[in-house]
């Protein structure tokens, strides 16, 4: 079980995964890029981040973000822990948002941050104050669009035979590599490099079936490096190799 307060260093390493429990990310220092379910923020001093329980959310930091993260145990820990205050918490906790600070809740942050918060007695003390006088602060709208699929895919098509990463796409996207990622698992259930690996391989069958281009100059044209490689590719995603997806095509238009 995670610590109930916590203080984490977040870098430019991407971090994306859920839990079965809520989370509250107060920004101390930096600016972290946060997506929650596919809607995105940026987490700085004098505001935090709800993600609720079961919620996939991605974030990294370009120049390092210092925050202070609150664990929520459970419901359980929430209604003997809040008493009066066990509904709007509960309320608070179930809504993907940012939120802002005001003075005096900064400054309880502030305080909490500074203080031992390894110390059990203080990290749920602290945790249970924290989170009643949070239960009147009000929600900042989390941005939220399409992905900009026609750019995309032009580029992938452009730069198949190069080694593209998840930060070239998030260039052409506009957004961070954690939004990025986070957007892709909301919107298409995959990751970008899945998109991405997804995207060359139809562009690899539209080679194999259209023209009389060797399997080995089509493998280079979808950036895999070998013909052996790029035939283990087509057969896992396709059910077959790229000489049988060509014989196959050649039978249907003859």
């Amino acid at each position: 079980m995670h610590p109930i307060l916590s203080l984490r260093h977040y870098t430019h390493d991407l971090i994306a995964h859920s839990h079965d429990h809520p989370q509250l990310v107060f920004g101390l220092s930096g600016a972290l890029d946060f997506e929650v379910d596919g809607y995105g923020s940026q987490v700085r001093q004098q505001s935090f981040v709800v993600v609720p329980a079961g919620a996939h959310h991605a974030c990294g930091s370009i120049d390092g973000s210092r925050c202070l993260v609150l664990d929520v145990p459970g419901d359980s820990w929430v209604t003997q822990s809040l008493d009066a205050h066990a509904d709007a918490s509960r309320r608070l906790l179930d809504s993907a948002a940012r939120r802002s600070l005001d003075a005096g809740q900064s400054q309880l942050v502030n305080w909490l941050a500074s203080s031992p918060v390894d110390d059990p007695l203080i990290a749920r003390q602290g945790a249970v104050l924290l989170l009643a006088s949070l239960n009147n602060t009000n929600p900042v709208a989390l941005a939220g669009r399409r992905l900009p699929y026609a750019a995309l895919d032009a580029h992938i098509e452009q730069y198949a035979a190069y080694p593209l990463q998840v930060a070239d796409l998030a260039r052409v996207a506009g957004l961070s590599s954690a939004r990025l990622h986070a957007r892709f698992i909301a919107e298409c259930g995959q990751t970008p490099m899945d998109y991405l690996r997804n995207r060359r391989l139809q562009m690899a069958v539209k080679l194999l079936c259209d023209t009389p281009l060797p399997i080995g100059e089509i493998a280079s044209r979808v950036g895999y490096s070998s013909q052996s490689a790029f035939s283990a590719a087509v057969l896992r995603e396709f059910g077959a190799s790229p000489g049988q997806l060509r014989r196959e095509s050649g039978a249907k238009t003859r």
